[in-house]
């Protein structure tokens, strides 16, 4: 029962023994004395009454002396005068017996009282969500924060794995929080405000915890859209409130998770002022960010995952000075991180190295390898195996990406042909160029929503720049199963639609983003969405000749690339088959049983033109953010973890 609740009970107890005792003492002190009615008659028959009181109880009175037994006042219970007179001439005494109802009376009035009471506040605290008469409504102006201690959070740097540059500036902040006199003696001071930005799992709000759990001070955490309710104003009281509360507690630190829900740009708003209620509450953060003094030892934090939405005003110098960016983690990272979450997994295979397993997860994030481990130990579990094995994290992997496998959807002969030349297409293409990444798997077990098949590419290293050569290899990969099938089949399928779309985009990229077309020259003609803080440009820049010129360049690479594919896979159309009837019969093969089939495709190439289709001249660099291949038949992208276009996930 809540405290609150308990108090009221107690005084509504009390008020009732009150009454009860009151009730009591009055009815003693005016029955002074009391006397069977049979000594009453005998005293009205020797004139020694000199009044009486009559009530249909009782009978009250006094005598005309005193007769040395006790006052003069008396009372008795009345009896009926019939019965009485039974009990006449005998020396039996008569006494009356008097019930009273005071009791009974007092409790007819509380008991409904109480019941009454008590369904109000039932239906009072259902309806406000909280306890407490009036609820969350005499309450909607408070802060909404949860307030942590130390031993509330119990997260610490060293549960904080992979992003070691965002650890550090935060651990001098917690080293402020312990000794402020240290940073303040040559006249320096802490940030007001850090911005903690970077992708959706990459641990932002657990760095935040353990910036509390290792400072030992208290921790105020909620969410941006809890500032912000359906009456005006209410929002910017929170906030008032919320930094009251933490400057009663100071040192402490505030962290609000989700900013870009409470700090939206209001340029980004419609015209006409600052009345719409998100403004007021923005408004009020800004005020209270240039209020509050960094010296008192009031920290705050904030997480986003989309800073370039921020209002320019929230990030300026003296609020948010700091911006800490918590980015996917790197191969070295994704191993720190696999060493925290394994250790809650009892018992692991000897052929579980975390370098292999980090190999297979390029462009996971904390939270993914988190649910990696977790979907490992599920499925040893369900074979009743007593330890989890690499195996098990390799088919976590394909679980996560690509999807549950569906083996009941049934493919007629001829679609399941299709399927495992699309599938072979794709790898034998990519192991004939030395710049791909390694294949890993071939499927024609469908997976997923659509993907009825697909091919598994694992990289080698992690990588950020990719050459015009490294491209061009790419989009012949994701053309060569829509080749595989003309070269087979002479007819093309609605399977590659999804590799045609990822093809494109990567050639339309090269020609108007990365100026790869020498006839256009070293010229942008689009701009890259902003990542952090700037407006977009969707202005068109250039005219209809250029245009035209884009067009032909892009459908020119498109066509080189498949020719490249087509041309390879006609030179190993035997191995093409050999590979398909293989895969038709086992479903899946591994990279041990392709690597046979690549070498002799790579001996069958070498001797028509030494190696020469894999030989294209260029030198130049841009950045990379892919995620490791995949290449699934069936219309359906299959890897959502996809952030640019140069991400090697298609589907075919």
């Amino acid at each position: 029962m809540p405290k609150k609740t308990r108090f009221q009970l107690g005084y509504i107890l009390l008020a009732v023994l009150v009454a009860m005792l009151i009730q009591n003492q009055w009815f003693q002190a005016t029955q002074v004395r009391n006397i069977p009615y049979s000594e009453y008659l005998e005293m009205v028959r020797s004139n020694k009454v000199a009044e009486v009181t009559v009530t249909p109880t009782h009978i009250q009175g006094k005598l005309k002396e005193a007769d040395g037994q006790g006052p003069q006042q008396f009372v008795t219970t009345r009896i009926d005068p019939e019965l009485s007179k039974d009990f006449e001439g005998t020396d039996t005494k008569v006494y009356g017996l008097f019930e009273s109802n005071f009791l009974y009376d007092l409790l007819a009035w509380i008991v409904p009282a109480v019941a009454f009471f008590a369904i109000w506040f039932f239906m009072m605290k259902r309806l406000s969500g909280k306890g407490g008469l009036g609820g969350e409504f005499m309450a909607i102006g408070k802060s909404k924060a949860k307030v942590y201690v130390e031993s509330d959070t119990k997260v610490t740097f060293q549960d904080v794995a992979g992003v070691d540059e965002a650890k550090h500036e935060l651990q001098e902040i917690v080293a402020y929080l312990k000794n402020p006199a240290e940073y303040s003696k040559l006249g320096g001071r802490m940030p007001k405000g850090i911005l903690l930005v970077g992708p959706p799992g990459t641990g932002k709000t657990l760095l935040a915890k353990a910036v509390a759990g290792e400072a030992g001070v208290p921790f105020f955490s909620i969410s941006g859209s809890e500032f912000v309710e359906m009456f005006v104003g209410v929002g910017a009281a929170r906030v008032r409130d919320l930094f009251e509360q933490a400057r009663t507690k100071a040192p402490a630190i505030v962290f609000i998770d989700e900013l870009d829900a409470l700090g939206k740009s209001r340029a980004a708003g419609a015209l006409g002022g600052g009345h719409d209620e998100k403004e007021q509450t923005l408004n009020q953060l800004l005020v209270e960010l240039d209020g509050f003094d960094s010296t008192s030892g009031l920290i705050l934090l904030a997480a986003t995952n989309r800073p370039e939405i921020l209002d320019p005003a929230l990030l300026r110098a003296g609020r948010f000075d700091r911006q800490v960016l918590v980015d996917r983690p790197d191969k070295n990272g994704r191993v720190e991180i696999l060493k925290v979450h394994l250790r809650k997994i009892k018992s692991l295979g000897t052929d579980v190295e975390l370098e292999k397993v980090a190999a297979l997860t390029p462009g996971f994030t904390g939270a993914d390898l988190a649910n990696l481990c977790n979907e490992a130990a599920l499925i040893a579990t369900r074979r009743r195996a007593e330890q989890v094995e690499l195996a098990d994290f390799t088919e976590a992997v394909e679980r996560i990406v690509a999807g549950l496998e569906k083996k009941n959807r049934i493919l007629n002969e001829t679609e399941r042909r299709i399927v495992a030349h699309h599938e072979m297409g794709h790898a034998l293409t990519a192991a004939a160029f030395s710049t791909t990444d390694k294949v890993h798997k071939v499927s024609v077990i469908p997976r997923g929503i659509g993907a009825l098949g697909y091919t598994i590419q694992r990289p080698t290293e992690d990588r950020f720049l990719m050459t015009r050569e490294e491209l061009e290899n790419r989009i012949a990969v994701l053309l060569a199963g829509r080749a595989a099938e003309k070269l087979i089949f002479n007819h093309l399928s609605t399977g590659a639609a999804d590799d045609l779309v990822k093809a494109t985009d990567i050639a339309w990229n090269m020609v108007t983003r990365y100026g790869m077309e020498e006839s256009l020259g070293h010229v942008t003609f689009e701009q890259d969405q902003p990542n952090f803080l700037g407006a977009s440009y969707a202005a068109k820049r250039y005219g209809e000749e250029t245009s035209e010129k884009i067009d032909l360049a892009v459908r020119k690479i498109l066509d080189r690339c498949f020719s490249r594919a087509l041309e390879m896979l006609r030179e190993g159309r035997a191995i093409l088959e050999e590979s398909a009837q293989l895969l038709l019969a086992k479903e899946t093969l591994k990279e041990e049983e392709l690597e046979v089939f690549f070498r002799r495709l790579r001996e069958t190439l070498d001797k028509v033109d030494n190696g020469q289709l894999d030989q294209l001249p260029s030198s130049v660099l841009l950045q990379d953010n892919r995620n490791g291949g995949w290449h699934s038949q069936g219309g359906e992208e299959i890897a959502p973890r996809a952030t640019d276009t140069l991400n090697s996930v298609e589907t075919v």
